[in-house]
This record gives C-alpha cells, structure tokens and sequence, in this order.
C-alpha cells in the first residue's frame, strides 16, 4: 500500500489534477501511525505471552489468535517506514526496504483474513458439527496455520518483484514506493488489485458471514451460556476486521476501476478517491492495535491467564491475583477446550 502521490491531466489540460495529499495534515497521520505501532506492539506481545504459557490449556482457537497476533505484531512494524513517508512524502529507506515493508505489509494482511476464516470454519466445526476434531489434533492446526503463512507470501510476491524505490514525477530530490510499471501494465496493475479484494478479502468473507450464520443459529437454539459468551468475542473480533478494511478495499476497488478507465475519471473524482484512500488507509492500519483490546475488555479468561502468568514471573502479588481474577478457570479441566476468548 502506497501513498498515492501521482498526478493526472484530462482533456488535454496542461495544468495538473491539484494533489489531495496536500489538503491533509501529514503529522496527524504520522502521530496516529506511530500510536498503533506502540499499542499493536504491546498488546500483540502479551497476547503471544499468554497464548504460549497457557501450554495444555489451549485450544485450536487460540493456536489461530497467536498467529493472527504474530500477523499483527509484523503488520505493526511496518508502520514507522509509512509515518516517515507519509510525513515526508518522500521514501528514504531505499528498493530494498520498498520490497521488503511492502511485502511484510501484504503477507500479514493475507495472513489475518485467511486466519480469520479458519477461526469460523474452526467454530462452525466445534459447534454446529458438535466435533473438536481439530483441538484435539494439534499438529493439524499447526499445518492449517504453516499452510496459511504459505499462501499469504506467494500472494504477496507479485508486490515484492515490482515494488521499487524511484524518482518522483514531481521533483528529482524525491522518492517513491510503489509499483514501478508502465503505462502499458495497467491492466496488470487491476488485476491485481482484483485478486488482492477477491482471495484477500470478500471471499474470506464470505467463508466467515456463512460459518458465522450457521454458528449463531445453532447457539441461538442451545442453552450452553459458556460458548455464547466467547463467540461475541470471536463476533466483535470479526466485526473489526470488516469496519477497518472495508472502506479500504471499496476505495480501493474504485481505484482500481478508476486507472483501468470502467469509470469516466475527473480531477474531482480523482481528488476525493486520493483523499478518502488516506483516511482509509489510516483506518486500515489501526486494526493490528485493536484485537489485544478486545480480548483485554471482553474475554475474561484471557485476563485470568494474564494475571496468572504476572503472578508466576512475580510481576503481581497474590492478593492482587485473588482480586482481580474472576473466576478460577485454571484447574477446571472443562476450560481446557476453551478459548481466551471465554468471558
């Protein structure tokens, strides 16, 4: 992903559309970046932390929220390079960090939508098919998950091979990181972008809308309060994902339909794509920061397993344990097939 930054004349006008990047406040956007990154940073590590002390204790669901944190916590460290480019307009790191970030950026993001696909299947399976097949097979969930990092990076090399540090068209001093094509590969270009949107993210999600579907019927007509109670995290953590990368795929959808000339483009339209594509971008990039929250404020028993893992390294006092934990979930051998996401 790329701060758009080039220009476009229509008509045969001479004078150039007027950049959208300049009507917006750069630091603001720096500051945010650099925001999620601590926040991704800190929070993914505790939720790598805790999954990992859990040992015996974790299910398959928690296997994929360790990943999915991984994928966060590598999405985070992204975010530096884009805070300097989006500050300065201006990439300083060089091709090799171009491919390198971008490439990291992409995998990550394939990573997260095909994790959270597996969570619902994994679900789907646990509770409407009534079999733990899969918890109780851990080697398999481990392949599931190799298999998912595997795809997730041969998607993301097309990015990587064109993905290049070059001069600006607007000034000599100047560099950017983004796709290096000509004007002749633009149908390349789009359909790249389809791919990314299609295997990326609307067919994970509708892997995810019709496991989800079949798993809150199926919950709305059993009395098992427990697995209720932890499928709103794993909804809420679903729900995130598609309020921050929607509007960021639908811009981008646009764009795409924009360079490849299915929609009649103008400077107007143009301006407000680039403007929007921004925002989005920065509502986008948010998301690595905001799964650790949810299971901090909603699931209980990922607290419970984060104050109990304080307490064995001394970093809590028994008394604070006693007061905070909420139930004691540690020795029940029924929480063992329970996610964190158990409130």
């Amino acid at each position: 992903m790329e701060v758009s930054t080039m220009e476009y004349t229509y008509d045969g006008m001479e004078a150039p559309c007027p950049d959208s990047a300049e009507h917006l406040n750069r630091t603001v956007f720096m500051v945010i970046y650099i925001i999620v990154f601590f926040l991704s940073l800190l929070g993914n590590t505790v939720v790598i932390l805790v999954v990992y002390f859990m040992e015996n204790n974790r299910a398959s669901t928690d296997v994929y929220l360790m990943h999915l944190a991984v994928a966060d916590l590598l999405f985070s460290l992204t975010l530096p390079f884009w805070a300097v480019y989006n500050h300065l307009d201006h990439w300083m790191f060089g091709t090799f960090m171009c491919k390198l970030v971008s490439g990291m950026q992409e995998s990550t993001f394939y990573s997260c939508v095909f994790l959270l696909a597996c969570i619902s299947i994994d679900r789907y399976l646990a509770i409407v098919k009534a079999t733990q097949f899969l918890s109780r097979q851990r080697h398999l969930v481990g392949v599931v998950c190799t298999v998912v990092w595997l795809c997730a990076i041969l998607l993301s090399l097309p990015i990587i091979v064109h993905r290049e540090a070059f001069g600006s068209v607007t000034s000599e001093d100047t560099y950017e990181c983004h796709e290096n094509l000509t004007e002749t590969m633009d149908d390349w270009r789009v359909g790249l972008r389809i791919l990314r949107h299609t295997a990326g993210f609307f067919l994970p999600l509708v892997v995810m809308v019709f496991c989800y579907s079949f798993t809150m019927y199926t919950l709305c007509h059993t009395r098992n309060n427990q697995r209720q109670k932890a499928m709103r995290v794993i909804f809420c953590v679903v729900l995130a994902f598609v309020i921050c990368w929607l509007p960021r795929n639908i811009t981008e959808l646009i764009d795409s339909l924009l360079r490849a000339d299915w929609i009649k483009d103008s400077c107007m339209l143009r301006y407000r794509v680039d403007l929007v594509m921004n925002i989005t971008q920065a509502l986008a990039f948010s998301h690595c920061a905001i799964n650790p929250l949810l299971y901090a404020f909603i699931g209980k028993k990922f607290r419970n397993h984060l104050l109990k893992a304080l307490f064995r390294k001394g970093l809590l006092g028994r008394e604070t344990l006693s007061r905070y934990r909420v139930e004691s979930v540690f020795s029940s051998a029924s929480s063992r097939q329970m996610s964190i996401t158990e409130r």
